[in-house]
């Protein structure tokens, strides 16, 4: 069997190198076996283990700009990640995530618990978590009065990239995942979010430009109407100079 470390061994030296491994960012998966059958549910009493398997992870020398970048802007980021929370509070941190040291293990989250919005709204970095508790903490923010922004790339994330404001998702992603969402990204970085949000306020601005003026033009208009109805004085306008 190959899987998660804290999943696959209860104990042992292995389990504790896998954990001091988890806690410097390093992703590690644990190969195991077993004499007996599987059961419908649950793993065997008996799990021999075998080897562990390293992977290292490389933080894109771009990411701490983007970072910080939303952290001037006000913006609350969570890593929300189905891997080992140890692995995920130690990249989080290294990419300057504030907060990112305090992480969840989801396996204790309840999305049905009273106390699921408040463990959502206080902490920054939750591994571990599944798709379903993945939409269930984007329901959770909506209902805080957020405007959530999601980014993914795998089919786990599609749940969450569907019900989000904003879907991101990365141009190498799976096929699922860039179908629900509203931005691909193309170049697969991160860092070009501040890009899209810098575009996204200057058509705003345009927008909000252009009805001013056409608020001023026609308020104008009704003015002078008036004063015209109420004087003698001629319309000075011909219908094709009002535009």
């Amino acid at each position: 069997m190959l899987g998660a470390p804290d999943v696959l061994l209860t104990g042992g030296p292995m389990r504790q190198r896998s954990d001091d491994l988890a806690a410097t960012g390093i992703r590690v998966l644990a190969l195991a076996r077993t004499g007996t059958a599987l059961p419908a549910e649950g793993l065997p009493g008996d799990m021999e283990p075998v080897a562990l398997i390293e992977l290292d992870q490389r933080l894109r020398p771009e990411a701490p700009g983007a970072i910080a970048y939303f952290a001037e802007q006000d913006v609350d980021l969570k890593v929300v990640s189905g891997d080992n929370p140890a692995a995920v509070a130690a990249i989080a941190t290294g990419v300057g995530i504030p907060g990112a040291d305090d992480t969840v293990d989801a396996r204790t989250l309840d999305p049905d618990t009273p106390t699921f919005s408040s463990e959502v709204r206080e902490h920054t970095t939750f591994g571990r978590v599944t798709p379903t508790q993945k939409r269930a903490i984007v329901h959770s923010l909506q209902a805080d009065g957020r405007t959530v922004a999601m980014t993914g790339d795998g089919v786990n994330d599609v749940l969450a990239l569907k019900d989000a404001d904003v879907g991101v998702a990365m141009g190498s992603g799976s096929p699922a995942a860039r179908a629900v969402a509203r931005i691909v990204l193309l170049d697969n970085s991160f860092a070009t979010l501040p890009h899209v949000v810098a575009e996204g306020r200057r058509v705003i601005g345009n927008i909000e430009r252009v009805a001013t003026l056409f608020l001023t033009k026609t308020l104008y208009s009704i003015l002078l109407a008036l004063a015209v109805a109420l004087t003698t004085v001629p319309y000075p306008f011909l219908p094709r100079h009002v535009r």
